[in-house]
């Protein structure tokens, strides 16, 4: 058994989503949320790198040495399932550990939106999941191809990096590739899936412009394509690829933005009120006329204002997300005020007034 192995036996004992370990501290958890450390010595350089060079394959270490940081899913002797990123800094090597559970969540025991199970039904188009690193993206990306997976009758491609949940093959036919491992890029596994008689591309995300252009030549061709983009809201994921595309087809990403995009979902991970778990809460922008016309006038800026009156269309603002989950106390009101745009109407909820801004009397 691999030395490691030790600590994140102890970290899915305590219910952590993360095991960080980097040179002159001990171990951290991270438990719903907070990162915590475990009591243990801090860790030596020499140390650490022995424990990370027990897990890394040849190919890794070459790539590893050669200064590269190195993403690879890890199962551990117990059964444990971990995505991992390994890098070096200034003072050693790191290493950090994303628990992957075994069973494929389902949509509705995330108890997310009931439109999000609607979208999954789409045949083509695009579909985008996004949010900061640890939002559980990759958790709802599982939920909805699961429900395709058990609802249709399709093929499905799952570009990732690397392979986390592992799905299988149900009503529909899913094929699981692996960046480094069965394909060099996005783009070239892009380019592959559209010999390969595919229904739907899923792309574990989106990080270069030139996957953002490819995904949008799957999309423009009658597939149905589901990625994820590392921003907050609808209206920075628009500016985003309309920024990453060349400005001379400027207008024709905005077109294909209209026609094609089918929705953004943005998530936060926030705390349940008993500090026990974090619930998703996400905003939704679903395209329409008149958010496809603030697109193609670069009025995009607007787009809160249509979600905010959208709800007749199952679209909602991240903040009215929030409140919500307030009233229903689903959520802890202080975790939701850290999340929160307008905290201006979070304020009368929150409970350590620590955290509101301080107001000079003074004057």
């Amino acid at each position: 058994m691999a030395r490691i192995d030790a600590f994140l036996k102890l970290g899915l004992a305590q219910g952590c989503s993360d095991v960080h370990l980097a040179v002159g501290v001990p171990p951290m958890l991270r438990v719903h949320g907070d990162l915590m450390p475990i009591k243990f010595r801090d860790l030596g350089a020499v140390e650490l790198e022995s424990y990370v060079g027990e897990i890394l394959t040849p190919a890794q270490k070459e790539r590893f040495n050669a200064g590269q940081d190195v993403d690879f899913s890890y199962v551990t002797e117990d059964g444990g399932r971990f995505r991992v990123n390994v890098y070096r800094k200034e003072t050693g090597v790191g290493a950090t550990f994303r628990f992957i559970p075994g069973d494929i969540p389902q949509l509705g025991k995330l108890r997310l939106p009931k439109i999000i199970q609607t979208l999954c039904d789409h045949h083509q188009g695009m579909i985008l999941v996004t949010g900061s690193t640890g939002a559980g993206k990759s958790t709802t990306l599982a939920a909805m191809i699961d429900h395709i997976n058990s609802t249709q009758n399709c093929n499905i491609i799952s570009l990732e990096d690397p392979i986390e949940f592992l799905h299988r093959s149900k009503r529909s036919q899913i094929v699981q590739r692996e960046l480094g491992t069965h394909l060099p890029s996005f783009a070239e596994g892009i380019r592959a899936a559209l010999r390969q008689d595919q229904d739907v591309i899923l792309f574990g995300e989106m990080r270069e412009d030139e996957t953002i252009a490819m995904a949008k030549t799957a999309a423009e061709n009658g597939h149905l394509v589901i990625g994820t983009l590392h921003t907050t809201g609808a209206v920075k994921t628009i500016d985003r690829i309309i920024d990453a595309l060349p400005g001379e087809v400027r207008e024709q990403t905005k077109s294909f933005l209209a026609q094609s995009l089918l929705a953004v979902i943005s998530q936060v991970l926030v705390k349940t009120p008993d500090n026990r778990g974090r619930r998703a809460i996400v905003e939704i922008m679903i395209m329409n006329r008149a958010i496809a016309k603030l697109v193609m006038t670069d009025q995009s800026h607007q787009i809160p204002s249509q979600l905010q009156m959208g709800r007749d269309q199952h679209m909602q603002l991240m903040d009215q997300a929030l409140l919500e989950a307030i009233q229903r106390k689903e959520i802890d009101p202080d975790d939701a005020f850290r999340h929160a745009t307008d905290k201006g109407l979070f304020t009368r909820f929150v409970t350590d007034t620590a955290m509101l801004p301080k107001v000079d009397v003074t004057n």
